[in-house]
């Protein structure tokens, strides 16, 4: 039977397990990325671990707390630069640019596995490597050198047949897959691209669609390595990286989902949420205040030429703020060097820092009820920063059509006015410059570094050991697709994911600001908090800090309908129980206040029970609940988490 291009990777890289799907397998790590909203604690949790040095390829990027306002950002940048001194990691210092950018020029390579401590990752899967998202804990065993376990994934074929037309690019391609898919149902998949389509798709293409997958909710998104892949390499001087990969002619799938690159329009994700997708045609004519194009998921050369292109000779629209973020330095110079950028900042452009900002919500945020037409990845309420915008995400093509008519406008309609279509894809070469890079000391200086620890970085806590039972109150009842974002949001809260105490203050703040307070009060009464959600809890950013506050708050249990893959693995490496519900509607039984108790959670974790019984006090109501778990993930829980188990001895 022939091979896919996972099973082909997966193979060279198998430490334990079997590859049967549902089953659990422990991976070798080849590459790990964290960058400094999730690094610290990372960082932090790589120190308590013991490790000496990193065993994985390793970098640190700093890209999401650039705006320093106040000693916390810097403080962290400095910790983490001398981490990467004294343990031997590669550090990419502030402006250098995106994380996922950066490391698909630069470092990403075909057939390898890259584990990162962003829920983006998978990025690097537009290059042919096996780039998962993951919690930072997770990371920092793996830098250590220890093995990434994962449940052994269903495998779907996405099947890409003809090109893209004029004025349609690959943000369409992924928004076609999130209205096919949507952000629901599909923990413990994987999208393998093929067919003769993806030969029209260069890297940059490949990467924006294997980004936006994350969205859908799979495990990654995995692209073929041939010879676009090796063009792009060449560029970058990295040709002696390239292997062909590409999956055998009779592989297996656990499913097909077939697209026609010919037939697709220009598609936009309406608010709140990536999926709610419809034909830009369908939307048009709604007043636009504010277009951001950037984002690790369009801010390539290709998008940001294509963008210089449409505004060249043009001013945007009186009543529309434009920023434009290049997701690199590298691309910065390039785009400068070919004329891209006069282009844009004639325009009225504001060129903003190769950073994450707008699209992690800490700056160029938009007015007060604002609609903000942006490429970036994630439009939910409130992450842009301001609590009542309408975001809307869209093609740099389609963008840039916003920003130059003031309202949003299908890009085909630009010829009308008298600008003519171009592709644009790889330059004739890039401008390398790696001096935005620290590279690691030699071995014998390594030691003599003193870590630098600002006031606002704190110790990990660490949780106690399982009790026999645990008995508390719904803290707080939830809804659909709660992302992180909810739990621990971000933008002016950045600084703080170096210190828990203060950045738990914040927990639930978007839908709740009194759950702090109500956590406390339920804790210093000797009562645990548990959380009650429906479908898709935990979507969105890999951050381990909504796991990790919410366990300094108290939460004993997690109990939903359904928990996203990487939030699932966070709650049970910081010793918080995920529990499903066996009936989805008993949803409807439980309310915010009830008393519960799950009077024999140990025993049935110990014992390998697949479900175990919650009480609910008000009329002695008994509900089932399953609990999914391997048996590392049982002998974790028991231990109060994975730091305790390590410490243990354990795996």
């Amino acid at each position: 039977m022939g091979k896919n291009l996972f099973q082909k990777i997966i193979e060279s890289h198998l430490v334990s397990g079997k590859m049967e799907k549902g089953e659990e397998i422990a991976i070798k790590v080849d590459q790990t990325l964290i960058q400094d909203a999730t690094g610290t604690t990372a960082c932090l949790e790589f120190e308590s671990l013991g490790f000496r040095e990193v065993k994985s390829f390793a970098v640190i990027y700093i890209d999401h707390n650039t705006v320093q306002i106040g000693f916390e950002n810097m403080d962290d940048h400095k910790y983490l630069q001398s981490v990467a001194e004294r343990f031997g990691i590669i550090f990419s210092k502030p402006g250098n640019g995106i994380c996922h950018q950066v490391h698909l020029e630069r470092f990403a390579k075909p057939g390898t596995i890259l584990i990162g401590s962003d829920s983006h990752t998978p990025t690097a899967g537009g290059i042919g490597a096996l780039a998962i998202g993951a919690g930072g804990l997770d990371v920092a065993i793996a830098m250590g050198g220890g093995p990434f376990y994962l449940t052994y994934p269903k495998v779907i074929k996405v099947d890409l047949k003809g090109e893209l037309p004029p004025w349609v690019s690959a943000k369409d391609v992924i928004l076609k897959v999130l209205s096919i898919i949507t952000t629901k149902g599909n923990v413990g998949c994987i999208l393998e691209y093929g067919g003769e389509g993806v030969k029209s798709l260069s890297v940059p293409d490949r990467a924006t669609i294997a980004n936006m997958g994350a969205e859908t909710g799979v495990t990654t998104s995995l692209f073929p390595s041939d010879e676009v892949t090796l063009e792009f390499l060449r560029k970058q001087g990295r040709e002696g990286d390239w292997i062909p990969l590409e999956a055998d002619e009779d592989a297996k799938y656990d499913g097909v989902i077939e697209i026609n690159l010919s037939e697709l329009e220009p598609l936009i994700a309406c608010p709140h949420s990536p999926d709610n997708v419809k034909p830009v045609r369908e939307v048009e004519g709604i007043k636009v205040d504010q277009v951001a194009i950037g984002s690790c998921t369009n801010s390539s050369y290709r998008d940001l030429m294509t963008v210089a292109h449409i505004l060249s000779g043009r001013v945007i629209h009186k009543d529309v703020q434009l920023g434009i973020t290049p997701g690199s330095k590298q691309v910065l110079l390039t785009v400068e060097r070919d004329g891209g950028l006069s282009a844009m900042i004639r325009a009225g452009a504001r060129i903003l820092e190769a950073t994450c900002n707008f699209c992690i919500g800490n700056s160029f945020s938009p007015c007060s009820n604002g609609v903000s037409l942006r490429t970036s990845n994630r439009n939910f309420k409130g992450r842009s920063g301001t609590p009542n915008a309408l975001v809307y995400l869209a093609s740099p093509e389609t963008a840039a059509a916003a920003a130059l008519t003031g309202r949003i406008t299908d890009p085909r309609r630009l010829e009308d006015i008298g600008i003519s279509y171009r592709r644009f894809s790889l330059p004739s070469s890039f401008v390398i410059d790696d001096s935005g890079f620290i590279f690691p000391l030699p071995r014998e200086e390594r030691e003599k570094v003193e870590i630098y620890r600002g006031p606002n970085i704190k110790p990990i806590p660490i949780k106690n050991e399982l009790k026999s039972s645990i008995r508390g109150v719904i803290a707080i009842k939830v809804g659909d697709k709660i992302t992180t974002d909810h739990i621990t949001p971000a933008g002016g809260y950045l600084k703080l994911r170096s210190n828990i105490p203060e950045y738990s203050k914040h927990v639930f703040e978007p839908i709740d600001p009194t759950f702090y307070e109500r956590a406390l009060r339920n804790r210093e009464k000797g009562l645990a908090n548990v959380i009650l959600a429906g479908e898709s809890y935990g979507q969105g950013s890999s951050r381990e800090h909504a796991a990790l506050c919410p366990m300094f708050l108290g939460v004993e249990a997690v109990i939903a309908k359904s928990i996203e893959r990487i939030h699932l693995s966070n709650l049970i490496n910081f010793g918080i129980v995920p529990l499903t519900l066996a009936d989805p509607q008993d949803y409807d039984e439980l309310e915010e206040g009830d008393e519960v108790i799950l009077p024999s959670i140990r025993k049935d974790i110990e014992e390998g029970r697949e479900l175990t019984k919650l009480l609910r006090i008000r009329g002695n109501r008994e509900i089932t609940l399953r609990l999914n778990l391997t048996e590392r993930q049982r002998r974790a829980l028991l231990e109060g988490g994975v730091l305790p188990l390590i410490s243990k001895g354990g795996v």
